[in-house]
């Protein structure tokens, strides 16, 4: 290579390293084209999120008729199975089998249960708008039995694909491994979420159908790409005589971490602030804003958009050594504006207010999440990568399913009272209801502030590092 192309080629090597903050991910023992294949699953688990919390929901609350608290309670079904993810996790981590795969075994269940509630969903769509002689309860029953099932399937495929991916890749390389999974799946939401929005311009029940069966196509075709020969089999590590402590012992060994009770509290907290409105953003903007199917959906790619720069932030600065929880407290700030344009879009009837606010809420709850999760990699001890990550992933998704019900019920309560004139005649109209679950959730920002505080004073991460928090240059003295 002469000189000025070798000149050529590190100054783009360079460009590569400075703005794709995880083109450095890949190791010699997961190239980029390996891990890239591997990713795939997020991609599948972001097109059933866009489709379920985005799409159906405002579908089955405003052409469908279902009232708003059914449509929540049924996206919080996958709540009942959010604290096993830790279970899930752990037994990942101590699978015993012949075959010698631990990963593999959970990752295929998974999938499974997502295709199986895929399929489901259509049937019950059938029987909800009424084209059948069936009664609507069957459609809510197949409806909620389908959410649960996809819910069922993402908690499990996501949890053992995250501790897959750290197996895979060495030590020091696992956050940014698991970021970039991470960004996989925000891109996965743009996508799906474009991809719907151009699909269902022009909505009709039988376009919907054909969405939800091709969703449940490239689920099944996306996770058996990500999943073909990445796990090698060694029966050793899966044989049964091997000693291996209990799921009590090894959560009484989570336990005794520092300040393990805080950083769940605070990453409980702030996954409530910014999730109760995951299903009534697309409402508020087709019954508030008066805004059409494809132009609502397509908001769920300005959220995800949002979300995928907030990793992208995070990602940059958290590589120059930034304090993790000092970065979630800034996302949890950038929320508190967010929430309050979304707020305000109503009265002004401005869509420039609503889409900026719903990048911005993207954006903080991105930087809250690889933050919080960074450092909750950086706790994890040897042989317990599963449990660590199973952990973050059941109390964030325990704590979202928990707010996305709140946030129907609190909203269809509130709006009856508006409605019926016992708020008084000002709050007489349909932005009540929404308007006050965007207050909790500020108010529940402002909290989760207050949880981060100690956190950010004494502890931080170094580096990348897997191992006990310790103290850092960038921390304030202890």
């Amino acid at each position: 290579m002469n000189p000025f192309n070798s000149r050529l080629a590190n100054k783009w090597m360079g460009i590569g390293t400075r703005f794709m903050p995880f083109a450095d991910a890949a190791t010699p023992e997961l190239p980029l084209g390996r891990l890239l294949r591997l990713s795939l699953f997020q991609v599948s688990v972001g097109l059933a999120v866009v489709l379920l919390v985005g799409t159906l929901n405002r579908v089955m609350i405003v052409e469908l008729g279902v009232p708003a608290w059914l449509v929540a309670v049924m996206i919080s079904l996958p709540l009942v199975f959010a604290p096993f993810r830790a279970l899930v996790g752990f037994r990942s981590d101590t699978h015993t089998s012949a075959l010698g795969w631990r990963r593999v075994p959970y990752i295929w269940m998974g999938t499974l249960l997502q295709f199986g509630g895929l399929a489901i969903m259509p049937f019950a769509l059938i029987v909800l708008s009424g084209d059948s002689n069936g009664p609507p309860v069957f459609g809510h029953i197949g409806a909620a039995l389908a959410f649960l099932l996809v819910g069922a399937g993402l908690h499990t495929t996501q949890t053992v694909g995250l501790a897959l991916a750290t197996d895979l890749a060495p030590p020091e390389a696992h956050p940014k491994v698991v970021a970039l999974l991470f960004m996989m799946l925000l891109l996965g939401m743009v996508g799906g979420a474009a991809t719907y929005g151009a699909l269902l311009a022009h909505f009709s029940e039988v376009r919907l159908i054909q969405v939800i069966q091709g969703t449940a196509l490239a689920t099944m075709v996306l996770n058996v790409c990500a999943l073909w020969k990445q796990e090698a089999r060694d029966p050793s590590r899966t044989a049964r005589n091997r000693v291996q402590p209990t799921f009590q012992e090894a959560w009484q060994s989570f336990r005794e971490l520092p300040f393990a009770k805080r950083r769940l509290v605070a990453l409980g907290m702030g996954t409530v602030a910014f999730s109760m409105q995951d299903i009534l953003l697309e409402p508020y903007g087709g019954q508030v804003l008066h805004l059409p199917v494809g132009t609502t959906t397509s908001l769920s790619a300005l959220l995800a958009f949002g979300g995928l720069s907030g990793f992208g932030v995070a990602a940059r600065l958290l590589g120059r050594g930034a304090d993790p929880y000092r970065l979630a407290a800034f996302g949890a700030v950038t929320g508190l504006a967010a929430f309050s344009l979304v707020i305000f879009a109503a009265p002004l009837s401005s869509l420039a207010l609503f889409a900026l606010g719903t990048a911005l809420i993207g954006f903080g709850a991105g930087l809250f999440a690889h933050c919080t999760l960074t450092a909750a990699m950086a706790t994890a001890r040897h042989g317990q990568i599963g449990l660590a990550l199973g952990v973050w992933g059941a109390v964030q998704a325990s704590a979202a399913g928990l707010a996305v019900a709140a946030g129907g019920l609190i909203r269809d309560g509130v709006s009856a009272l508006a409605t019926n004139g016992l708020l008084g005649q000002a709050m007489a109209n349909q932005a009540t209801g929404y308007s006050v679950v965007y207050h909790i959730e500020i108010a529940l920002l402002f909290a989760t502030l207050v949880a981060i505080g100690p956190l950010v004073r004494r502890t931080s991460v170094p580096g990348f590092g897997i191992g006990n928090l310790t103290s850092h240059p960038l921390s304030l003295p202890r």
